[in-house]
């Protein structure tokens, strides 16, 4: 199983537009995509702003191509993602899973 990471960050007078953005299209959208796992959203205050944490599952580096297309360490962000937060990573970091409890 291989992690996916990424975070994005946005203004605390918008923290709640991601997570709904995440909710209603973002995980919509995954549940098609062969090989996806699951997901994860978790977020943090980061001085004035909310920094989210996004991380996916996926079956193997495959099927993050079939996701993310041939470059897999360049986000997908949609702009529906763009409009909610004030700023994001535009890469994303892989991690192969070698213990799951």
């Amino acid at each position: 199983m291989i992690l996916r990471e990424w975070r994005g960050r946005a203004s605390a007078s918008k923290a709640e537009a991601y997570p709904v953005h995440f909710r209603t299209k973002v995980l919509p959208e995954l549940a098609r995509v062969p090989g996806y796992l699951g997901a994860e959203l978790g977020k943090r205050p980061s001085g004035d702003t909310i920094e989210f944490l996004v991380l996916t599952r996926w079956r193997d580096f495959g099927a993050i191509e079939g996701f993310a297309g041939r470059e897999i360490d360049k986000a997908v962000v949609e702009p529906g993602a763009i409009a909610a937060l004030i700023d994001f990573d535009a890469r994303v970091q892989h991690y192969e899973v070698i213990e799951e409890a």
